[in-house]
């Protein structure tokens, strides 16, 4: 058994076994004697009659006052207080008044890697398996009073530029990544399944139930509620004029299409999420609170059914801020009919009386926003009555920062860890040959800084000198700099002094929420201050090359270090969590192979020239526009998306697909004959018009890894495409599939991937809409390419 399937065998475990515990705080809820009557506590009848049945005993006044993250609670009807707003971004969060730590036997909470280094290990079974635990610590938490059950989470927004300070939240770059990250996360999060990709040392497939929700995490019954946001276009908090509260995204239905609304499209459809939250920023002239179209497309075009939060406070802004609306009673209105269903804040609560006075809004639409409430709060069973004598009851103290999920935290940062540089095979260092080691720089013997935005009170936070000192016992620290913003160097002189006298020099060196963060964009791709005067100053005077370390979410360039023989390795360790210490220690020393890739791109500096309010991602060569991210961008980069290195020298092959496949012109749509267009010298066929013959269009890869080194360790396979011809705004290249497979020192490993060329094949043309270009598309992977030839 591999160590992902132990640890998810164990988290199942975790979940299902019933564990005595001690209930302090039990949380209020309705439906207790003599309120039990009413029909809205009713089990028997559904959903959707319960719902109504609430609805009915309402007076106006008692249905705005549940338009707030706040709900006071409906006294006369034996229905508490509610607060809607907690988080678990990558573990239970202090950021929202629903989470308290401080108030209850529960004192912290697990803490995981940030999202973006949970990313680079492209390991579906690993994002999902820590949502499941999460989730499990989130229920835990409500059953002593210590949190709700609604969290505001995942982040799902591209990473799209680089100085973007909540890039740190997402899962990088890529609308694919993302859209798979989205899906895993809400499904285990939910109650629905976790996919067990490479769990066997062949890279076996398999899906274990969790005991949960529905199966695939969008049936009645919901374990937690998870929330996509930010919808849609949202990547800028601070920058020059610009701010995320006046932000007016200008977007293309061509960017819309294929980067902007995927992982949202995929978060509803597959992942099932119950709630979506809306930006702050407008779309092309309208605030997203209040649009309409965008807000109604996720309902009738993507089967959603949940309930919209605003961001706080994103219906202030349509009025306050965007100028959208003459009153604030408009902003209102206008947020209701749209579709929001609650706000983040006190806007509808102060305001939506006199909307509905001055004739602005009906109250039918508030019927249908709390309708859509009511439902959630109906699935998470808060009216079945006492809940510690539930389904999730038993779920307490005992099962939070369990053993089993400091594990999975631990190799979380494991199979994250980005190896970026290994001049001379310098890492790993051998135990026995290092006597002494130098640890410099602000971030080095720090732990509140290692968990990154919306991070809670971690179980066991061990610094990088912490986990260092395992192996070597001689092991010394000088900050260097007083902190990451590095304004003096006032520190060197020390930091130098215990690097010359050591056998080896770890710098800690990149960036915290002092520089990165929410509402905080960067200005610089550099490291902050003197940072790189300390690298330069320490690499020069130490007696052996040195290992940097990075921290931080953003991209950094760091150029000046990859080509600086004194710098032998690079190592980015991202936000790693409680867990980051003894990870990076574990692999600094060889008892890890690293294995993680950099899920963004890292740009020179020379790219902040490029606006970042400028939301296209294609190139505009006429404007000195280079485009974004790797499926775009046409400049130089630092290092590019899908770097990492390992111990362990692999080679790739392609042992069998298709030359060609063919549309058959005789098949019929439900309408017509599939007909060709052509664009250009170029033709292709529309995917909606196709998709009743996408099966027909799907092939399978055989892929083997070679493993050339002395370590077992993990291969991250990533397959792209590049489509044929010149398709005007076509990407460089895109991601079709990725996959973690295991390894052995010295063996062969052998894989499949499904390709289903109407999915990963296909383009978006400047209509927005999806196209399957005819001719020679090419498979791209680690420098093999195949071609593969849609003919009709």
């Amino acid at each position: 058994m591999s160590t992902t399937t132990t640890i998810i065998f164990l988290l199942l475990t975790t979940i299902t076994t019933t564990i005595p515990t001690t209930h302090s705080k039990p949380p209020n809820y309705p439906c207790h004697p003599p309120h039990n009557t009413y029909p809205f506590c009713n089990t028997t009848l559904s959903l959707h009659l319960r719902a109504h049945s609430l609805l009915s005993l309402l007076s106006l006044s008692d249905k705005i006052n549940r338009l707030s993250n706040n709900d006071t609670g409906i006294p006369h009807l034996g229905v508490p207080s509610y607060e809607w707003w907690s988080e678990s971004l990558h573990g239970i969060a202090s950021n929202g008044p629903g989470v308290s730590f401080s108030d209850g036997p529960v004192p912290a909470a697990t803490g995981f890697p940030q999202v973006i280094l949970t990313t680079s290990s492209f390991n579906r079974t690993l994002w999902g398996s820590i949502a499941a635990a999460v989730a499990v610590e989130g229920r835990a938490m409500y059953n002593v009073g210590q949190a709700g059950l609604t969290f505001w989470a995942p982040t799902i927004n591209i990473f799209r530029d680089p100085r973007w300070g909540r890039g740190q939240e997402t899962a990088g770059e890529d609308p694919m990544v993302a859209s798979v990250y989205a899906v895993e996360y809400v499904s285990g999060f939910q109650g629905g399944r976790v996919e067990m990709v490479g769990g066997g040392k062949r890279g076996g497939r398999r899906r274990v139930l969790i005991d949960g929700g529905g199966g695939d995490g969008g049936g009645e019954e919901l374990m937690v509620s998870a929330c996509c946001k930010h919808f849609t276009a949202y990547d800028l908090e601070k920058w020059g004029a610009y701010a995320r509260y006046n932000f007016n995204a200008i977007v293309t239905k061509q960017d819309m299409q294929d980067t902007y609304e995927p992982p949202f499209r995929s978060c509803i459809q597959e992942g099932k999420a119950s709630c979506l939250m809306c930006s702050y920023n407008a779309v092309n002239g309208i605030p997203a609170c209040a649009d309409r179209s965008l807000l109604q497309k996720a309902r009738t075009q993507w089967g959603f059914n949940g309930y919209i939060a605003s961001d706080c406070d994103a219906v202030a802004t349509i009025y306050e801020y965007q100028n959208y609306t003459k009153s604030p009673e408009d902003a209102v209105a206008v947020a209701l009919k749209a579709g929001t269903d609650i706000n983040c804040g006190t806007y509808m609560l102060r305001h939506t009386k006199d909307a509905v006075d001055k004739g602005k809004v009906e109250e039918e639409v508030i019927d249908k926003a709390l309708l859509n409430l009511f439902t959630v709060q109906l699935r998470l069973g808060l009216f079945d009555g006492n809940p510690l004598k539930g389904k999730f009851g038993k779920l307490g103290p005992a099962n939070v920062c369990t053993s089993d999920h400091k594990k999975l935290a631990l190799e979380a940062v494991r199979q994250g860890v980005v190896l970026l540089k290994n001049d001379n095979k310098f890492l790993p260092l051998q135990k026995s040959s290092v006597s002494s080691l130098a640890v410099i720089g602000p971030m080095a013997n720090a732990t509140d800084g290692l968990g990154g935005g919306y991070t809670g009170v971690p179980c066991s936070p061990t610094s990088i000198v912490e986990g260092l000192k395992r192996y070597v016992k001689k092991t010394t620290f000088s900050s260097g700099c007083l902190d990451v913003a590095c304004t003096s160097n006032a520190g060197f002189a020390e930091a130098v002094s215990i690097s010359q006298e050591a056998d080896f020099v770890i710098v800690v060196a990149g960036l915290d929420l002092s520089q990165e963060t929410e509402d905080h964009d960067r200005f610089s791709l550099l490291l902050p201050g003197y940072q790189t005067g300390l690298v330069a100053t320490i690499a020069a005077k130490s007696k052996k090359p040195i290992v940097l370390v990075l921290t931080g979410g953003g991209p950094l360039d760091v150029s000046f270090a990859q080509h600086d023989p004194r710098v032998a390795s690079i190592i980015w360790v991202g936000y790693p969590g409680e867990a980051g210490g003894r990870a990076l220690a574990e692999i600094i020393f060889g008892d890890h192979n690293p294995s993680g890739k950099l899920p963004v791109t890292w740009y020179p500096e020379s790219f902040t020239k490029v606006p970042m309010s400028n939301m296209n991602m294609r190139p505009d060569r006429s404007h000195n526009y280079p485009g974004r991210t790797y499926r775009f961008y046409t400049g130089d980069v630092v290092y590019g998306f899908g770097h990492g290195l390992s111990y362990s020298n692999y080679t790739y092959n392609i042992l069998s697909a298709p030359n060609s496949l063919k549309v058959i012109k005789s098949l019929k749509t439900k309408s017509n004959n599939i007909l060709q267009r052509k664009e250009g010298l170029h033709n292709y066929l529309y995917v909606d018009e196709l998709e009743e013959h996408c099966d027909s269009l799907r092939f399978q890869v055989e892929i083997s890894v070679t493993n050339h080194g002395p370590f077992d360790g993990s291969a991250v396979v990533m397959v792209f495409a590049r489509a044929p011809g010149s398709f005007k705004g076509a990407p460089l290249k895109q991601l079709v599939e990725f996959e973690r497979v295991h390894t052995v020192s010295y063996k062969d490993t052998k894989m499949t991937i499904l390709v289903d060329s109407c999915k990963h094949l296909s383009i978006v043309n400047k209509f927005g809409r999806s196209i399957l270009p005819l001719g020679d598309h090419t498979l791209l992977l680690d420098g093999i390419e195949h071609i593969v030839s849609i003919v009709m």
